[in-house]
């Protein structure tokens, strides 16, 4: 059975079981050894940081985020953003709509509508189903959140570009698989869903060489 959130002695032992049971993942192990566990902090910052990773480079999100926090003094809460609203955002180099889902998002937690400590304790499938119901958050950014901040073990993100590239080099697929394919195939993987996706995206960087801040690639 899995643990309720992951830690780097429980994602080893994840690793391991799949391992066994997986040739292809053993194969990624054996090559390169344990993912990081990736993991971040709960909360705002975190899940806004998730909303500029949204189809750009890290790379990207990293220095618009930067540009946030600098503009808060270091203080990215809901109340901070609500109060130079979506036109300060704009002005750092927000996306319109970028803007408005992050804009939303804080509005949502200030007024007590979405609790993200309430979303941390609930099962799975109802933290994803709450988040969802936020504007600018859909099921590849709610899948990130459970898996690095709350680091649930057995989350798959769907639509992950990096994880479908992988999947493919690590099965060797002349094509991509959709993003239903993914799911279907990564179900065998239960319950370390999750610990499988640090594998595919361990895999995916590692032969890129691209370990700049050891984060896996944004879909």
């Amino acid at each position: 059975m899995a643990p309720a959130g992951l830690n780097r002695a429980s994602l080893l032992a994840g690793v391991r079981e799949l391992a066994a049971r997986d040739q292809h993942l053993a194969r990624i192990f054996d090559k390169f050894g344990p993912p990081p566990l990736w993991a971040r902090p709960r909360g705002f910052p975190t899940l806004v940081r998730i909303i500029l990773e949204q189809q750009v480079s890290l790379a990207s999100a990293a220095a618009l985020y930067a540009r946030l926090d600098l503009h808060l003094g270091g203080e990215v809460t809901p109340a901070r953003v609500l109060e130079p609203g979506e036109t300060a955002l704009l002005s750092l180099g927000f996306t319109r709509q970028k803007a408005r889902y992050v804009v939303g998002l804080a509005a949502q937690l200030e007024s007590g509508a979405l609790s993200l400590e309430h979303v941390a304790r609930m099962p799975d499938a109802d933290a994803g189903a709450a988040l969802i119901q936020i504007p600018g958050i859909g099921p590849w950014t709610a899948g990130v959140y459970l898996l690095m901040a709350l680091r649930r073990p057995d989350v798959w993100p769907p639509g992950d570009l990096g994880l479908h590239k992988s999947m493919a080099e690590m099965r060797g697929l002349s094509a991509v698989p959709s993003s239903d394919e993914a799911a279907a195939f990564a179900m065998r993987w239960r319950p370390w869903r999750a610990v499988a996706v640090r594998l595919l995206w361990h895999s995916y960087l590692s032969r890129r060489a691209r370990t700049w801040d050891r984060q896996p690639p944004s879909r």
